[in-house]
């Protein structure tokens, strides 16, 4: 199947349409809450969380004995969410810095669900097969039950957002402002955290623990390339994270032997490299443009600067020089001249040039700025 193939076929195929929803949504829901871990220097936070849900899923298998989607969820939102607040508690109990705490986390639990698995595995009368679906994800086991599930989850997420939209921008940016405000900071760090556990759990049957923290990290990234808003970092994020999982189901779909959720982060690292590369405002493309273009224009400043002071030993400004004379000034290159000619600052006849008033005026200028800074 190819990728034409694909889209005609996305809206009459149930497993298709499910699956495609379900990663559109997931991205979505990621991108909007991993912009406020991006901006919160928390990058680590999802792949510790990620991590931490591990022993949550083995252990509600151990407990209950079924494979149930929701339950398996539920002990992973569990320890997750555990995990989270053992990172805050190492944070502030101790003098730990963050990133130490985050890997402690991240390699105790991880640790202690391998162990766990391992444990199941060996076990004669219970069936592992179907838990290791959690490492790497699985997005062909989606079903309608749980893109419901997603956009429900989705859908709070937003509300909860829109309603403490100010409280969270003001705890981003200045979190002792907002304390003084009067409003309760720990609520809502803890409320911030809570929703980006969330979205990590709905993620790990999809993409699964290993790659979760590039589906949430990601498209915030991305999107951080492009603006300076918040509110238009967290819709591009959104949007951003829901092409990753289109494009990214779509081609998994059109071809053989390639999971799903791998594709999705590949898709979405993709989106990260062109931001990185192309976005007007940061990227690299157009700030080496705008490096050479005020390299070009410093060149034309000094060159015109030098032109004013061998001009103004004149009374007739216009007094013609011979180009001789610039070919010891470091500046000087003859596509500066021609530029300073294109700009009506420079006449130039064949091996002479001199200033025109316009030139002579803006360099007198340029001259009087910086006489004044080094004042």
């Amino acid at each position: 199947m190819n990728l034409q193939d694909y889209f005609s076929l996305v809206f009459t195929d149930y497993t298709l349409r499910t699956i495609t929803l379900g990663t559109a949504i997931l991205g979505a829901v990621t991108g909007m809450l991993g912009s406020f871990a991006v901006l919160r220097k928390q990058s680590l936070l999802g792949d510790a969380i990620s991590h931490a849900a591990l022993p949550g899923i083995a252990l509600a298998f151990l407990i209950t004995g079924a494979k149930d989607t929701n339950t398996l969820l539920l002990g992973a939102l569990v320890s997750g969410l555990i995990g989270t607040f053992w990172i805050r508690g190492i944070v502030t109990k101790t003098h730990l810095k963050s990133d130490t705490a985050l890997g402690l986390i991240l390699s105790l639990f991880f640790g202690f669900g391998m162990l766990l698995l391992t444990f199941i595995q060996k076990q004669p009368n219970a069936n592992q097969a179907g838990l290791d679906k959690y490492l790497f994800g699985q997005a062909a086991t989606l079903v309608e039950s749980d893109v419901w599930l997603m956009a429900i989850i989705t859908s709070i997420c937003l509300i909860v957002m829109l309603l403490f939209w100010k409280e969270f921008k003001l705890l981003l940016f200045d979190a002792d402002y907002t304390k003084t405000l009067g409003f309760n900071t720990k609520f809502i760090d803890v409320l911030i955290t809570t929703f980006i556990v969330l979205a990590i759990v709905l993620g790990l049957q999809t993409v699964g623990v290993v790659l979760m923290s590039a589906m949430l990290l990601a498209p915030a990234a991305a999107a951080r390339q492009w603006t300076n808003s918040l509110g238009k970092m967290v819709f591009l994020a959104a949007i951003f994270g829901a092409f990753s999982g289109v494009f990214g189901t779509a081609i998994s779909a059109s071809q053989d032997n390639l999971s799903t959720g791998p594709v999705i982060v590949i898709v979405a690292s993709v989106f990260v490299v062109f931001s990185f590369i192309f976005s007007p405002g940061r990227g690299l493309l157009f700030r080496q443009i705008r490096f050479i273009k005020n390299r070009r224009d410093l060149e034309l400043q000094k060159t015109l600067a030098f032109m004013y002071h061998i001009a103004e030993t004149h009374e007739d400004i216009s007094h013609p020089h011979t180009i001789k004379i610039l070919n010891n000034f470091q500046g000087f290159t003859r596509k500066t001249l021609q530029k300073l000619v294109d700009k009506n600052y420079v006449t130039l006849d064949g091996a002479m040039w001199s200033l025109t008033e316009e030139g002579f005026e803006t360099a007198a200028n340029l001259y009087n700025q910086n006489f004044k800074k080094h004042e």
